[in-house]
């Protein structure tokens, strides 16, 4: 069931050809595949007409069915390389919904996103229908002020990107934030017309730091598992 106050649809991208790590949308995590997690956060939340998986691969298409997705489509293969934008696949899912006609907001979220709330697409789409942005999506603060940050040069000295800010306090830096990497939200017509996901009328549903987990490595996994088997326990 749709929010009442407009139509919308959940668009989960899931490519068959993960390479680092090995088929991550259906990989079970805590004891289910990871996607599952994000098809039965869209379907709960009670905001979508249809919550689709846009993929290639035959496999995920049978498994995001049986977690109550549609798999209206198969993804072409020339949007399933390492190389194809998040931007691209979800205007090749709009148009081949023909969304423009029968959506009025469309959410983007990611299949690897266990801790990812039905509240949080709700205030997600509250910043696009109500308070006029033109995507919003889930950021996270930085673990350490960015203004502070230091590259290694060739010899593998160190030197201060800002060096401006090698004596500024850490407290009086502004907070800086970074895609969490979780759901992107936008007004179907207007990303249509102009396909991008972050704008300078783009707007943030901030995430914890410990619930902002973007899992691209073993690393990645390990840690998010180790933290949402804990989470679930009632220790966080």
């Amino acid at each position: 069931m749709s929010d009442s106050r407009s139509r919308c649809v959940a668009v989960i991208p899931a490519r068959g050809g993960s390479k680092r790590i090995h088929k991550k949308s259906i990989r079970p995590f805590a004891g289910r595949p990871v996607i599952e997690y994000a098809i039965g956060c869209a379907l709960s939340s009670d905001l979508f007409t249809q919550v689709i998986v846009s993929t290639d691969s035959p496999e995920i298409a049978e498994i995001a069915t049986r977690a109550g997705a549609e798999v209206p489509f198969m993804r072409p293969s020339a949007l399933a390389d390492d190389h194809t934008t998040t931007a691209a696949v979800l205007e090749h899912a709009l148009d081949a919904l023909d969304a423009r006609v029968h959506y009025d907001y469309a959410c983007c979220i990611y299949p690897a996103t266990p801790f990812t709330t039905p509240d949080d697409l709700r205030a997600g789409l509250a910043l696009v229908a109500d308070g006029g942005a033109a995507s919003s999506f889930a950021v996270t603060g930085f673990a350490a002020p960015v203004g502070r940050a230091m590259e290694r040069r060739p010899d593998g000295s160190l030197a201060m990107v800002w060096p401006e800010h090698r004596d500024t306090r850490s407290q009086d830096l502004p907070e800086t934030f970074h895609d969490a990497g979780q759901f992107y939200w936008v007004p179907v017509a207007d990303f249509l017309d102009a396909p991008a996901l972050l704008t300078d009328r783009s707007r943030g549903v901030v995430f914890e730091r410990w619930r902002a987990h973007d899992i691209d490595t073993e690393e990645d996994w390990m840690r998010a598992e180790a933290i949402y088997q804990t989470m679930k326990q009632g220790a966080v």
